[in-house]
Order: structure tokens, then sequence, then C-alpha cells
């Protein structure tokens, strides 16, 4: 952009204007953006996820950590391949995570009593603890930000979430 096109520096601009037609815009007009169900679970995850982050940053987790707790906690000796597949993660993306939360105490490897080459995970008593708290602090801040909605409402509404990508 030459200097002559660049606007000045101190200049507020009020509205922005459309340089084909001239015309201000007032109010926005996203109606396309609201009939698109990627748009708008973009939007609910996006409001709920701030608020997740906020609430369960004194466990030291994050949303893919919750997930990979949760289901640790709730099948003792899950390998990490049922993990991958369970929660739609890559391998190389859960070594590393799976290492983070073994060195914080949270998980341990024990070996798998069908399959000698696998490993199953085991949440610890540290693990456990924590879970329950980070468990009931999720639960909490979902009734809160779904407070809209009627329990049957907030039911159906899982139900048809889940029909998209189950």
């Amino acid at each position: 952009m030459s200097k002559a096109t660049q606007p000045a520096p101190n200049k507020a601009r009020s509205k922005k204007t459309d340089p084909v037609s001239g015309s201000a815009v007032d109010k926005v007009d996203s109606t396309y953006l609201q009939s698109l169900m990627g748009y708008n679970a973009r939007r609910a995850a996006l409001s709920i996820i701030g608020l997740f982050l906020e609430r369960l940053a004194p466990y030291g987790l994050k949303p893919v950590d919750f997930s990979v707790m949760s289901i640790i906690c709730h099948n003792a000796g899950v390998t990490s391949r049922q993990l991958c597949a369970t929660l739609d993660l890559l391998p190389p993306n859960l070594v590393g995570l799976i290492q983070s939360l073994e060195s914080r105490g949270l998980i341990e490897r024990k070996p798998h009593p069908h399959d000698g080459r696998a490993v199953g995970l085991h949440a610890t008593p540290k693990g456990q603890a924590l879970m329950v708290q980070a468990e009931q602090t999720a639960t909490e801040l979902e009734i809160e930000k779904t407070a809209r909605l009627t329990p049957a409402q907030r039911t159906t509404l899982l139900t048809l979430l889940q029909k998209i990508y189950l």
C-alpha cells in the first residue's frame, strides 16, 4: 500500500463502508452463518471451552488432558490404541501427553492382562482424586452454560450432537 492510499494514523473511522455501493453497515447480518451446523456448534463449543480453560486451570488440565484422564479413570487398563480410537487422537500426539500425565503422578502403566505387547493405563490415587474434583467442576460449568435449556432440551441437544460424530 502506498503512502497516498494508507489511512491517516490518528483518524478514527466510525463506520465501514462498502466500496461498491457506498453503504454503511449498522447491524451485521449473520443469518446465513447461523443456519450452518458447524458455525453454531463451534460458537457453542467456544463459549464452553473458554470457561472450561479458566475453571480447570487450577487442576493443570487442558481439554485433551481432561478427556484422556476421564477415559482412563472410567476405564482402568485402557490402552493407548483404545484412547486414540475413542477420542480421535493421533498416536504421536498421545505419547507426550501420556508421559506428561505419568510424570505428574496422575497415571501409571501396567502390563495388559491379555496382550503381552500392550500396556494398560491406570489412574493413580492422586489422578483419581484430581479427576473427581475436575469432573465436578466440568459438570457445574456445563450446567451453568446451559442454564437456558430445560433438562429435556439439554438431553436432546447432547443426543443430536452425538448423532453427528458417533
